[in-house]
């Protein structure tokens, strides 16, 4: 059952009541509104997210929304998943941890700050480029029409294939999804189409 506010939230992760409860407290202090999303506690400015807090089976964290933006407080910041999360940062505590509530104090006020002047913008990252499996090599150099078809796809129509053929593990299941989405990429079609909304 979804939470409806901090109180129960605090309630529901007991184990971490109290040191939640002192990092609340810092962010009252300050001038950001209090509200739950995603079933957790999160803290905002002008509608828009800068910080949150979340109790996990072995930690609790402050989350920062925008912490690639923070430039001054980044010592304790952490990728909570590495090439997955862009902007969003977290400092991790454990039972063993003290809050260092003064330092943690300025990391709030910078996010509050950038946020303010509009700096606290995600960091948007290009995407690496995927090397062509075997098997579409192959297949450009028996049928250039098939090459011609792929690269006037767009890039992520491109990737949608290349991730689906380089996901699979063995070389025939490879061949087998080439083989079985040859029709769409000759029609100029991408992987994901009939499922996005027209």
């Amino acid at each position: 059952m979804a939470v409806k506010n901090v109180e129960e939230y605090l309630e529901k992760n007991a184990k971490w009541r109290e040191p939640l409860e002192k990092l609340r407290e810092i962010l009252q202090q300050t001038k950001l509104t209090e509200t739950i999303k995603w079933g957790a506690p999160v803290y905002t400015l002008n509608n828009k997210n800068v910080v949150g807090l979340a109790a996990f089976k072995k930690h609790y964290a402050l989350w920062f929304f925008n912490g690639t933006s923070l430039i001054q407080n980044t010592a304790l910041l952490h990728n909570a998943q590495e090439g997955k999360t862009k902007a969003l940062r977290q400092i991790r505590f454990t039972e063993k941890d003290n809050l260092p509530v003064d330092t943690l104090k300025k990391y709030v006020e910078e996010a509050i700050d950038l946020q303010e002047k509009g700096i606290a913008k995600p960091v948007k990252t290009a995407k690496k480029s995927l090397p062509y499996p075997e098997v579409i090599k192959r297949a450009f150099e028996e049928d250039k029409k098939l090459e011609a078809s792929f690269k006037a796809l767009t890039p992520g129509r491109q990737r949608e294939y290349l991730e689906h053929i380089h996901s699979a593990k063995q070389e025939k299941t490879k061949e087998r999804r080439l083989q079985k989405n040859i029709p769409l990429i000759l029609a100029g079609r991408g992987l994901h189409d009939k499922y996005k909304k027209k």
